[in-house]
């Protein structure tokens, strides 16, 4: 046994086969195959480490289909490293059979933010995304499993280009820098102008550096460990060539592999932006103009359980006066988003996003409010194929619209 699969045997060994994470796993939830829930995934990794069994296609699927949500992780009373398990066995499989549901011209694109912006823009255009999306196209692209990237499309906000550092509206307090990530550079672009106008309004200069790209989760998930830094490296060399010592996330998905992985070790600390504003000394300064709506929150997954920033969102936006919050429920935890899973594994995925939506508009609220990019996406596009008008935005954006500094 090599020290890669020791490692995995070693993880496995923690788990003590109770079932509490069962009810919390969004894939269990749906199939209710025992081979679907976090217990079943342990045993083949422990297995498939321990030599027992080999790497077959279904092992595999059943491996690839955990979308990494780690709801099992947060409720496990043995505290098993699941995250760390469930990458630690991919990258197994990656190394001996490379197996990964990441397509090579989507990685190349993750690579490549401004290209990756320019053809977001391009298949924007009004016209173009109606014929890409129409169903003689959608039939045509079918043989190319593209048909399903086509009917998913993020669509992009129209905002005015954002300046590489904040106006600060008081004397500064500090620089600090603002990770833009690859799909979120494009499809959260009023995010991160929203973010520079709060930072400002507290005295903080916002800092973008250029050169910044994906943080390689992406590649992370799917195994891939040399991608995943392969990927990370520009971002990792333009906060550091930047001179900032605190970098904001506003996308919950990206936070734990830039924790984690991009900024490990260096001085450079890595902080979600709802924990950062809500634990600010002045943020009792902002001024916020009254709401009157029904707002549903949807607290992610990685949110919930990486960032652990739920307490700090509902925090700030209840400093937005006559402002209704409803929470959604907690379980299905996930949306079916998780990246890339919901191109990938349709069928989970939607099922977890019907579920998801019909909890949302139960609520009959005026908006639902989510804080990451993948959910806003798939969502987003969810209510616009149910013919709802309900609209996904982030809290950074709520809480920018309400500022009356």
């Amino acid at each position: 046994m090599n020290s890669a699969a020791a490692h995995v045997a070693a993880l496995a060994d923690q788990c003590v086969k109770c079932g509490l994470c069962l009810p919390v796993c969004p894939t269990y939830r749906v199939g209710r195959s025992e081979a679907e829930s976090p217990r079943g995934r342990i045993a083949f990794a422990q297995a498939l480490a321990t030599g027992q069994i080999a790497a077959t296609l279904a092992l595999t699927m059943h491996l690839d289909q955990c979308l990494a949500c780690m709801s099992c992780e947060r409720v496990c009373p043995s505290q098993v490293h699941y995250g760390e398990l469930i990458v630690a066995t991919r990258s197994l499989l990656h190394e001996s059979a490379p197996v990964t549901r990441r397509p090579r011209a989507l990685r190349a694109l993750l690579a490549r933010p401004r290209l990756l912006r320019a053809e977001l823009r391009l298949v924007n255009l009004p016209v173009l995304r109606r014929c890409i999306q129409s169903r003689i196209v959608q039939t045509l692209l079918r043989p190319l499993r593209l048909d399903r990237l086509a009917r998913e499309l993020p669509r992009l906000p129209r905002i005015a280009p954002l300046s590489r550092t904040g106006a600060v509206f008081a004397l500064p307090r500090g620089r600090v820098g603002l990770f833009l990530g690859c799909v979120a550079s494009a499809v959260d672009r009023d995010v991160h102008a929203a973010a520079i106008r709060l930072l400002g309004a507290l005295g903080y200069a916002a800092v973008l550096p250029q050169g910044q790209g994906c943080c390689g989760a992406l590649a992370l998930h799917a195994g891939d460990s040399v991608g995943t830094d392969a990927l990370a490296a520009p971002t990792r060399q333009a906060f550091i060539d930047a001179g900032v010592d605190t970098v904001l996330v506003s996308a919950s998905g990206c936070f734990g592999t830039l924790r984690d992985r991009t900024f490990a070790d260096t001085s450079i600390r890595v902080r979600e932006i709802h924990e950062f504003l809500c634990h600010d000394e002045r943020i009792g300064d902002l001024r916020l103009r009254p709401l009157a709506q029904r707002v549903a929150l949807h607290t992610p997954c990685t949110q919930a359980n990486v960032a652990h920033a739920g307490a700090a969102i509902r925090h700030l936006l209840a400093r937005i006066p006559q402002m209704e919050i409803a929470t959604l429920p907690d379980e299905p935890r996930c949306c079916g988003a998780a990246g890339d899973y919901f191109l990938e594994h349709a069928q989970i995925a939607d099922a977890l996003r019907a579920e998801k939506l019909d909890q949302a508009t139960a609520l009959t609220p005026d908006l639902l409010v989510t804080s990451n990019v993948g959910c806003r996406i798939f969502l987003g596009n969810g209510l616009r194929q149910r013919g709802a008008a309900l609209v996904v935005t982030h809290p950074i954006v709520l809480l920018a619209q309400q500022l009356d500094n």
